[in-house]
C-alpha cells in the first residue's frame, strides 16, 4: 500500500448511542491515521450527557449509564470544536453508515470529505470469513490489539481497534483510490471537500 496517495486528514471514528430510536450521542471518540500509522498518542474521546436516558440494553452493552453520563459535557457545549476538528476530514468506521448518520445528525450541514467503511472492505477482501463482525474480524486477522486501551464497545477503544483493521485489511491494496473503489458506501460517494487541520 501507498500511504503517500491516502488523504491527508483521516479520522477513524466511533460512536455509542443511548439505545434510544433515534439515539441520542453518549460516546464520540477519533484517532488519526497518517503516512500509514494510527496515532494512538492523538485519540480523542468524551463522553456526553444526552437529553433523554440510556436505555437498559445500551447501558448493558458499553457500561455508560445515567450515573456514569450525569456529569457529562452536554452535546451543545461540545458541538461546535467537534464539527471544526471533523470538517475536511475523510472518515473511517466499521458499518460506517451508522456512524456517519449519528453525527450528521447532531451536526447539521456536516458532510466529510469522504467516508470509509471497514466493514464493506472486510466483506470485499475476505468473502470467505464466516461473519465480518468487529469482533470476528479482530478474531480472524492479525490485528494487534497489545496496545488498545480500554474496553470493547467504549468508543476510544473501537475507534483504535478499527483504525488498526482497516490498516490491516488494505494491506494488499495499492492505493487509497483502490481502497475508496471498494469501501465507500454507494449513499455516500461525493465530491470531496477542502481538508482542514485540527482534531478536538
Amino acid at each position: 500500500m501507498d500511504f503517500r496517495t491516502w488523504p491527508r486528514k483521516l479520522l477513524v471514528v466511533d460512536t455509542e448511542g443511548s439505545g434510544a430510536s433515534p439515539p441520542d450521542l453518549v460516546e464520540v471518540a477519533a484517532v488519526p491515521i497518517t503516512a500509514g500509522t494510527v496515532r494512538a498518542d492523538a485519540i480523542r474521546q468524551t463522553l456526553v450527557r444526552p437529553p433523554h436516558p440510556v436505555t437498559p440494553r445500551a447501558a448493558a452493552l458499553n457500561g455508560l449509564t445515567n450515573q456514569v453520563l450525569a456529569h457529562a459535557p452536554v452535546w451543545e457545549s461540545i458541538a461546535d470544536q467537534v464539527r471544526t476538528d471533523l470538517d475536511g476530514a475523510w472518515i473511517a468506521a466499521h458499518n460506517a453508515t451508522v456512524d456517519y448518520r449519528l453525527l450528521a445528525r447532531m451536526l447539521p450541514g456536516w458532510e466529510p470529505a469522504g467516508v470509509i467503511c471497514t466493514l464493506r472492505l472486510a466483506r470485499a477482501l475476505h468473502p470467505d470469513l464466516p461473519r465480518h463482525t468487529l469482533d470476528a474480524l479482530l478474531t480472524a486477522l492479525p490485528v494487534p490489539l497489545t496496545d488498545v486501551a480500554g474496553l470493547r464497545h467504549r468508543a476510544a477503544y473501537d475507534a483504535h481497534a478499527t483504525a488498526l483493521l482497516l490498516l490491516a485489511i488494505a494491506e494488499p491494496l495499492n492505493t487509497w483510490e483502490d481502497l475508496e473503489a471498494l469501501a465507500v458506501p454507494p449513499a455516500l460517494r461525493h465530491a470531496p471537500v477542502d481538508e482542514q487541520q485540527g482534531l478536538w
